[in-house]
C-alpha cells in the first residue's frame, strides 16, 4: 500500500507540472525572482546550460526560452535545459540573446513576469577551471581537494585529494595550484605539514621539491610561472591568523614577514629577488611579455622587537599594500629595481592580487581598507588599471556589497573568473564575467550547475579559481605517490643565470 501511495503522489506531481504556456495569465511589470540571478547576463558561446529556479513559493512554473527560430518550453520550478537543446538555442543567439519568459502559478493564478535576456557572446571561454574546495571552518582544513570543472558541461573531477596522504593525526594541507600559460601539463601545488613539499608537474615528469633553505625566509608560497621559461617566482611568507570577537570580518590572515624568490625548475636553484626586512612583498604575477613582474608590498617597521607577533597583531590595520613591478631580462635572467605602479596607501587603502590581461593592457586587483588576505574582508572590491592610459577605476559593474577577491583572466582576455561572497557573506563561489575591449565588464553570473540549488546546499568554498586550456590528466594517486617520496632539496645561489 505504501508503494502504491508513493506512485500515486509521483503521478499527481507529473500532472501538476505544466509543460505548455497557460492560456490566461496576469501581466507583471516586474522581473521574476530567480536563483541564480541570470537576468540579462552575458555568457560565452560554449558555456554549459544555465539552470535556475523560482526563488520563493510557487505552485507551478513554465518557462519559454527562444532565439531565432529555436524555442524551448520547460515545465516545473527548476529550469534545466537539455545540453543539445541549449546548444541549439545558443547557436541561434550568437551576438544576440536568448529571450526568457517565466510564468508562475500561485493559488491557481498564473502570472507572466517581465521577459529578460541571456546574451550570448561569440567570445569563447577556456574549457576548464580548477579550484580548491575547502570548508569555511578552521579545524577541518585537512580534508581538502583540488578539483577541475569542465565549463562546457557539468563534469567535475579531483586533481588531488590530500586525504590520500593523511594519516590519523598527521594532517596535510594543499594549496596554491598554478599553471604555466593555462597548460594543465605544467602545473604546481604545495603540500604542507605531513609529507610536505612543492609538487611540480612538467610534461609528464612529477617532482617533489623541498624548497626550504637557510638563505630564504620560507619555502615558496604564492606562485607565478614565467610565460615560457622554466622559472617560477614565489612569495615566501610567515603567516599568522587571529579571530575577531566583534568585527564583522570573522578572521584576519596576515604575514609577519614576506619576500620574493625565483626558482629555476631545470637547475633546481633558488635565489632571493626582494627581501627588504621592512617590506612585506606578496602575490607576484608575470606580465604576458615575460619581461615584467608585478607584485604587492607594504612597508612595516617593528617598534618592539621582543614579540613581533603580538605587535603585528595589534597593528594589522596599519598594513597598506601598494602595487609594484620589476623589469626582467630573459636573456640574462636578471631583475631590475622595483617601480611603483599604484599607491593604494595614498587612498588609505590596500591593494593586492595584481593580475594582468593576456594582451598586457589591463591590471585587475583587489582593494580593501587594509591587509593582504582580502578574501576575509567584506569591503573588498575589484579594481582595474588601464596600463596604456594609467586610469584607475572601481569595477562597479562587477562588484557587490560583499567580498570580491581572487580573480583570473581567461587565455583570450575576454573573461574573468573571480571569488565572491555576494549571496550569503560566508561561502566563496566562482563568478564569471565578460570583459570587452575597453575593459568594461558585463553583469557577472554564477558558475552554472546541473541543479540550480546546488551551491546553496554545498557547504564548501571555492578557493583560487584558475582557467585551464584542458584537464589535468595526471591521476590523484600519481600525485600521492610523488608526495610520499622524499623531497629534492633546492640549491641556493646568489643570482640566477642562463
Amino acid at each position: 500500500m505504501k508503494k502504491l501511495l508513493l506512485l500515486s503522489a509521483a503521478a499527481s506531481l507529473l500532472i501538476a507540472c505544466s509543460t505548455s504556456i497557460p492560456e490566461k495569465f496576469h501581466e507583471s511589470d516586474e522581473l521574476p525572482d530567480i536563483y541564480p540571478d541570470y537576468i540579462n547576463v552575458m555568457v560565452p558561446v560554449n558555456i554549459a546550460p544555465l539552470t535556475f529556479e523560482i526563488d520563493g513559493k510557487a505552485d507551478d512554473m513554465v518557462t519559454r526560452l527562444s532565439a531565432g527560430n529555436e524555442e524551448l518550453i520547460v515545465g516545473g520550478k527548476k529550469v534545466q535545459p537539455d545540453a543539445d537543446e541549449w546548444k541549439r538555442l545558443v547557436d541561434a543567439a550568437k551576438d544576440d540573446g536568448i529571450k526568457v519568459e517565466v510564468y508562475v502559478d500561485k493559488s491557481n493564478r498564473w502570472t507572466r513576469f517581465k521577459p529578460f535576456n541571456i546574451y550570448v557572446s561569440p567570445d569563447s571561454i577556456d574549457p576548464y577551471i580548477s579550484y580548491r574546495l575547502i570548508s569555511p571552518s578552521y579545524v577541518t582544513y585537512e580534508e581538502l581537494t583540488i578539483n577541475q570543472r569542465n565549463l562546457e558541461n557539468y563534469d567535475e573531477s579531483v586533481i588531488y585529494d590530500n586525504m590520500l596522504c593523511s594519516d590519523g593525526p598527521d594532517g596535510q594541507c594543499i594549496n596554491c595550484h598554478n599553471y604555466q600559460q593555462y597548460n594543465p601539463d605544467r602545473m604546481q601545488f604545495h603540500a604542507r605539514q605531513n609529507m610536505g613539499g612543492t609538487i611540480i608537474a612538467y610534461d609528464g615528469d612529477i617532482q617533489k621539491i623541498g624548497m626550504g633553505n637557510d638563505s630564504i625566509l620560507s619555502a615558496g608560497v604564492y606562485p607565478t610561472w614565467h610565460p615560457w621559461l622554466k622559472l617560477i617566482v614565489y612569495s615566501t611568507n610567515k603567516t599568522g591568523q587571529i579571530f575577531h570577537s566583534v568585527d564583522p570580518n570573522k578572521i584576519e590572515v596576515f604575514d609577519t614577514e614576506s619576500d620574493l624568490i625565483a626558482y629555476d625548475v631545470e637547475k633546481n636553484e633558488v635565489t632571493n629577488i626582494e627581501n627588504d626586512p621592512t617590506e612585506m612583498e606578496c602575490f607576484p604575477f608575470w606580465a604576458p611579455d615575460g619581461k615584467t613582474l608585478y607584485y604587492c608590498s607594504a612597508h612595516f617597521e617593528y617598534k618592539d622587537t621582543v614579540d613581533n607577533g603580538a605587535e603585528f597583531t595589534s597593528r594589522t590595520e596599519e598594513l597598506k599594500y601598494n602595487l609594484y613591478k620589476k623589469s626582467f631580462n630573459p636573456e640574462t635572467m636578471q631583475f631590475g629595481p622595483r617601480e611603483l605602479v599604484f599607491a593604494a596607501d595614498s587612498l588609505d587603502k590596500s591593494a593586492t592580487l595584481p593580475r594582468i590581461s593576456p594582451d598586457g593592457r589591463y591590471l585587475m586587483f583587489t582593494l580593501a581598507k587594509y591587509g593582504v588576505f582580502h578574501i576575509w574582508h567584506h569591503d573588498a572590491d575589484l579594481w582595474m588599471i588601464d596600463l596604456q592610459t594609467g586610469k584607475v577605476r572601481n569595477m562597479e559593474e562587477i562588484n557587490s556589497p560583499d567580498t570580491e577577491s581572487y580573480h583570473s583572466w581567461s587565455s583570450n582576455g575576454r573573461w574573468i573568473v573571480f571569488s565572491s561572497r555576494r549571496y550569503d557573506g560566508n561561502y566563496t563561489r566562482p563568478f564569471l564575467v565578460h570583459i570587452d575591449s575597453n575593459g568594461q565588464g558585463s553583469k557577472p553570473f554564477e558558475l552554472p550547475c546541473a541543479d540550480p540549488d546546488w551551491h546553496r546546499q554545498f557547504l564548501k568554498s571555492y578557493n583560487v579559481p584558475e582557467f585551464m586550456r584542458g584537464p589535468v590528466t595526471i591521476r590523484p594517486q600519481q600525485f600521492a605517490a610523488a608526495i610520499k617520496q622524499d623531497a629534492k632539496p633546492v640549491k641556493y645561489v646568489g643570482r640566477l643565470s642562463k
